[in-house]
């Protein structure tokens, strides 16, 4: 087995979404954590033109389960989502494992 690629679904990073949030969370959802990671430490505003469709669909899912509020005219996040934003970004794209 090679090394992991950035932003790569690995069977730890679903373990840990299994754990964290509840449910196996799929390639997508992982690739959007980064950018949500980068709005809120920025400007708080999603731009429409880089979520498409299925990001939205996750949007959708993150709002209803009162992870997130807003959106395009600002975003707000729990303190526990983000630290689960953060561990699940770590995991995919800092800590790559061997």
């Amino acid at each position: 087995m090679g090394k992991q690629g950035r932003g790569e679904l690995t069977d730890r990073i679903k373990t840990m979404s299994q754990g964290l949030l509840g449910y196996e969370m799929d390639q997508t959802e992982l690739r959007l954590m980064p950018y949500i990671v980068y709005v809120m430490m920025n400007e708080q505003k999603i731009d429409p033109k880089k979520v498409n469709g299925a990001g939205r669909d996750i949007l959708a899912k993150w709002r209803r389960a009162g992870h997130i509020e807003g959106g395009l005219s600002g975003l707000s996040i729990t303190e526990e989502f983000w630290n689960i934003l953060c561990e699940i970004v770590r995991l995919g794209y800092v800590d790559i494992d061997d």
